[in-house]
């Protein structure tokens, strides 16, 4: 891991990029980090948008993680950003286009193609960005995930054990595979829900909640599309890590 830059926010959040290899990521610590024992995690998964369109999102969270006492991380998704298009990928995204315009379903052949080969390689560059988050003093376990692409919260929740608790968000396509995968999470899970998402399967998402082998899951639903989770949701989703990384 390779810090590029630095800063501090008007909070006295500490805001570093970093590169790791080829892996574009930011982290934030809280102010009193440098002072304190080492504080929990949370990885922030972004939506496959590029960090740059999607920093304002991930640095209110970030902020609001902070002032609980934790340290949030987020790197850029393969595909994403300035990272090397993904050709496979941006063909099932056309091809999903097509359908959404036509008003055609959107077959499991397309959603398979556009979220299982992100699935495989992101979840690797997490483990990854994990191993060399924790060797940083100012940070310490429990660790936690918050963030969609759904399926790759599901995967991590599987084969990741240093993960202890997850906010997952129900918004992408879901492909049949990670229904079989949903059944071996265990861990506890906060879902969120826009109950009128126009870019979501509302049906599959509910299906996935179902399958989750976890002992404790919440599903928080709220009506509104896909950029409208309430203020209260993400509060409730802050208490949920409080409760679950402290």
């Amino acid at each position: 891991m390779h810090f590029t830059s630095e800063q501090r926010l008007d909070d006295a959040v500490l805001e570093r990029e970093f590169t790791l290899g080829e892996i574009p990521g930011i982290l934030w610590t809280p102010g009193s980090a440098s002072t304190s024992a080492p504080a929990p995690l949370i990885l922030l998964g972004p939506p496959p948008l590029g960090l740059r369109k999607t920093y304002p999102r991930l640095v209110t969270r970030a902020r609001h993680s902070a002032a609980d006492g934790f340290a949030t991380a987020t790197i850029e998704l393969p595909g994403s950003g300035d990272r090397p298009r993904l050709p496979a990928a941006e063909q099932a995204l056309a091809d999903l286009r097509r359908a959404m315009e036509a008003g055609a379903p959107v077959s499991d052949e397309i959603i398979d193609a556009l979220i299982l080969p992100l699935v495989d390689k992101a979840v690797p560059e997490w483990q990854a960005a994990l191993d060399a988050l924790l060797s940083l003093p100012e940070i310490g376990g429990p660790v936690g995930y918050s963030g969609g692409v759904i399926s790759i919260g599901t995967r991590l929740a599987v084969v990741e054990p240093r993960i202890s608790a997850a906010v997952l968000f129900a918004g992408s396509f879901v492909p049949r595979a990670m229904f079989e995968e949903a059944r071996q999470v265990t861990i506890p899970l906060h879902v969120l829900l826009q109950w009128d998402d126009e870019g979501n399967d509302r049906q599959a998402a509910l299906d996935l909640f179902d399958a989750f082998g976890s002992m404790e899951k919440t599903l928080h639903a709220n009506m509104g599309g896909h950029t409208g989770v309430p203020q209260f949701a993400g509060d409730a989703a802050a208490q949920f890590f409080t409760r679950h990384l402290k």
